[in-house]
């Protein structure tokens, strides 16, 4: 089997990302290529760039109205989009040149608490003041909605009432951190 590109989308800080591009760094498998992101002062450029790996700014123009983004992904032979604290919709073209190859993380158990503004500490405060006894990741295809593809994985982890935003937000984390890669890797396997 050939070897197989990964682009990774992110907006922020990407721990995910570096994750990811760790793990695959030494995968006969596939690799991370390309980090492409919608915000300059993204911490994830560095990052991917520590990791000499290719980085790409884009604005919502290109994003949405020029193809570039997905002419970028064509020309760099992109087999994989992960997406890693990415909070642009995706556009239909996109998912249209890549069916079935777009995967996000979502930190809370969908279909609870997804959806447009449900990111980040947003999710772990609703879960707390919803008084939820669990929540966890999802890791999902991504459709033309937001959070609604269909869900590949999902792990949990308690809530205690002990619990703040914060705390949950690190045990999110750690989930993200232990599962995001190996089911990129399982979603590759898979599609041959």
């Amino acid at each position: 089997m050939k070897k197989k590109n990964i682009a990774i989308l992110a907006s922020g800080s990407g721990t995910n990302a570096e994750n990811i591009i760790r793990y695959f760094s030494a995968s006969p498998l596939a690799s991370v290529k390309l980090v492409l992101s919608n915000n300059p002062n993204a911490y994830v450029l560095k990052r991917a760039e520590n990791h000499a790996v290719k980085t790409c700014l884009f604005n919502r123009e290109q994003f949405y109205n020029s193809g570039k983004v997905s002419q970028i992904l064509k020309e760099n032979l992109i087999d994989l989009v992960v997406l890693a604290g990415f909070l642009w919709l995706i556009p239909t073209g996109m998912i249209k040149d890549y069916p079935g190859r777009i995967i996000n993380i979502h930190p809370a158990l969908l279909p609870r608490y997804g959806g447009k503004g449900m990111y980040g500490i947003h999710v772990h405060r609703a879960v707390i003041e919803s008084g939820d006894k669990e929540s966890g990741i999802s890791i999902h295809y991504v459709n033309e909605r937001y959070d609604e593809g269909n869900i590949i994985f999902q792990a949990s982890c308690p809530v205690s009432v002990n619990d703040t935003p914060e705390t949950l937000a690190d045990k999110i984390h750690e989930l993200e951190h232990k599962h995001y890669p190996k089911v990129i890797e399982e979603v590759i396997k898979a599609r041959g």
